[in-house]
């Protein structure tokens, strides 16, 4: 967070002074990549085994949107929504602590089943996924 607590999110924090906002790129510079050797149903969303970058829908604070893109290799700031491969509703919740470093956790929820996790600052947004 770098002394930034409650100045991230928002049309008015530091990632809303982004040029694709309120689409964030969910990191800090580079766009966020996804590789699965396996099919994956994320939040409904039918993911074919392959390369993906992962952008998140801000518009809404408190419903994100993960958004799975197509295109791979760009910087984080280049974001072309004709390229989604779709998108899908977040939880949202509140960690138990503030959350100084953004993470992201992929953890297995039991058989063939999981969630991923994204955590920075106050806010929590997950999505379950299943591989396929």
């Amino acid at each position: 967070m770098n002394g930034r607590v409650g100045k991230l999110f928002g049309k008015d924090g530091v990632i809303g002074s982004d040029q694709g906002y309120p689409v964030w790129r969910a990191g800090a510079n580079a766009a966020t990549a996804l590789h699965t050797e396996a099919d994956l149903d994320i939040g409904g969303l039918t993911v074919p085994k392959g390369d993906y970058t992962l952008f998140v829908n801000l518009a809404n604070p408190g419903n994100w949107e993960l958004i799975v893109n197509k295109q791979t290799g760009q910087s984080g700031l280049e974001y072309d929504a004709k390229q989604d491969l779709g998108r899908v509703k977040m939880t949202m919740s509140k960690p138990p602590a503030l959350v100084e470093q953004m993470k992201f956790t992929l953890a297995n929820t039991g058989g063939n089943k999981g969630k991923l996790t994204l955590a920075w600052e106050n806010v929590v947004a997950s999505v379950n996924f299943t591989v396929k």
